[in-house]
């Protein structure tokens, strides 16, 4: 199954940037606040993060990773665990890992994404010179 973990590849690659998630931690897409919603590099860094499942912190930096063995049942358990302990409506668990796994399948596993709002891209690590 492919989803989106934590990663610190590529952190510090943006000033703003930030990893207060746990390396290779599931991360879900979560919904930005009104300040967010309007700038990407707002102080709260909803509109510029993906959010921990288990740890309930953000990270800029999203990794598709391939997780053998996790199913989607595993997946919706996980899902629905966090967003109650979030105070997100638990319900919602089943939508919103259909929407995450919609979402990965477009992207090649060992792909590091940003967030800039509702636009992702791929975050590209430079070559060192020579």
């Amino acid at each position: 199954m492919k989803l989106l973990v934590a990663t610190s590849k590529t952190q510090g690659a943006r000033e703003n940037d930030f990893d207060h998630c746990v390396e290779g931690e599931l991360i879900w897409i979560a919904p930005c606040c009104d300040e967010g919603d309007t700038s990407p590099d707002s102080a709260c860094g909803c509109g510029r993060s993906f959010c921990g499942l288990n740890s309930h912190e953000g990270t800029t930096t999203a990794l598709v990773a391939e997780l053998p063995g996790f199913t989607y049942s595993d997946y919706a358990e996980a899902m629905r665990s966090s967003l109650a302990a979030q105070g997100w409506p638990p319900e919602a668990a089943d939508e919103v890992a259909r929407g995450m796994l919609a979402f990965t399948s477009g992207w090649e596993v060992g792909t590091v994404l940003e967030r800039r709002c509702d636009w992702f891209a791929e975050r590209l690590v430079a070559a060192p010179p020579g």
